[in-house]
């Protein structure tokens, strides 16, 4: 692969002369193409809202499907306009990353796991190959950044997803792979214009941007029925064995303390106590998870009807039969789901293989302890 650091968006190309000024032209050319990308994505779908609100405006009538599809088209234009307020962000230059050592490994299974619905749904298989190994980043945008290359793939890849996850030895670098197929093998391979329409989305403009802003080196490879994306890390953490530990040590790198294997894990509290929140979104901050809060188990419901998280934390007061139709609901669907009940008083963590509940157990005095290592371990076991 010869492919070289993304160059950040920088100056004016008005500004830039010689070769900087080429590369200034092709930044330039690079925005036009994503103005266009951004007018078509917003003009499709407020087209057809708007159609739709005309004829209610003539007839007064409008059914369930039709107001479906009416917030569906409006949602679609949403968040086109979020993505573009995304992609513009990160091209500021302003973003301030906080370095960190990050599992990349499991930040990419837990992404994949997250979202292993929809890529099921849209009727893509995984095939994985992934060497343990860590990097340093900053752990939310590499999980904005997965979560755009699953996004990606779910606009443009059919049957089998191969994701290699490999060291390259000198220097020492991740590099993660991605292959798949563009079209369906029973149908004729699209025109080129076509195919560039179906790759060249706004989700695609988004992976791109931030793996520029990352400093990823990315190269795409596209043929006439698959598509490789390469994208290679530079501030990897060599293993152990090929590592200065007098440079490690200069960085303050423990193994196991402060890394973070749950990295990019979704998981959902469901606390109707606002006390109770803030005690566990303290715990939780330096471990780099998703969090999302609900006040009741009725809210829980409808979130979890969206996708499901990777783990859910519950204080024990909300235990009712509601509840435990929501245990049941989700553990026909993923057995060993990791459920992680608080109790109000106590210092205890009961593991879920020891309790007659299956799920674990934490005293909320003991929280800002026991809760993340109820987690490590839980979520170890299963994922």
């Amino acid at each position: 692969m010869n492919a070289v650091p993304a160059p950040p968006f920088n100056a004016p190309p008005e500004l830039l002369t010689g070769a900087e000024g080429d590369q200034g032209d092709e930044e330039l050319a690079c925005w036009h193409e994503r103005l266009g990308q951004v007018g078509r994505e917003l003009a499709e779908p407020l087209t057809a809202a708007l159609e739709r609100v005309t004829t209610l405006t003539t007839t007064g009538r409008i059914d369930r499907a039709g107001l479906r599809a009416l917030r569906d088209e409006i949602d679609r234009a949403r968040q086109t306009g979020i993505w573009c307020q995304q992609i513009a962000r990160l091209a500021s230059g302003r973003i301030r990353q906080s370095q960190e050592r990050v599992h990349l490994t499991n930040t990419i299974q837990s992404v994949l796991a997250y979202r292993a619905r929809e890529m099921h749904a849209q009727g893509l298989q995984l095939k994985q190959s992934l060497l343990p190994i860590e990097i340093q980043a900053d752990a939310s945008m590499l999980f904005g950044l997965l979560n755009a290359l699953v996004d990606w793939l779910l606009d443009c890849a059919h049957g089998t997803v191969e994701l290699r996850l490999a060291m390259r030895q000198w220097p020492a670098r991740a590099q993660l792979t991605c292959a798949f197929q563009h079209h369906p093998p029973d149908e004729p391979a699209p025109s080129g214009e076509a195919l560039q329409a179906r790759i060249n989305k706004m989700h695609w403009h988004l992976l791109e941007q931030t793996a520029r802003t990352l400093g990823l080196v990315f190269d795409r490879q596209i043929d006439p029925s698959r598509i490789q994306l390469h994208l290679e890390f530079p501030d990897t953490i060599a293993p152990m064995g090929q590592r200065d530990d007098t440079h490690a040590d200069s960085h303050g790198f423990a193994d196991s303390v402060n890394s973070k294997p749950l990295a990019g894990s979704h998981v959902l509290v469901i606390a109707s106590r606002r006390d109770l929140r803030l005690q566990i979104g303290e715990a939780l901050k330096s471990m780099g998870l998703v969090l999302d809060f609900v006040g009741s188990v009725r809210e829980a419901a409808e979130f979890c009807r969206e996708g499901l998280p990777h783990a859910i934390v519950f204080e024990s007061e909300l235990r009712a039969k509601a509840f435990d139709q929501l245990i049941s609901g989700i553990r026909e669907e993923v057995p060993e789901f990791v459920f992680i009940e608080l109790a109000r008083e106590g210092r205890t963590f009961d593991i879920s293989t020891i309790s007659a509940t299956g799920m674990a157990r934490v005293g909320c005095e003991g929280l800002g302890n026991a809760l993340p290592s109820a987690l490590v371990y839980e979520l170890s076991r299963v994922m």
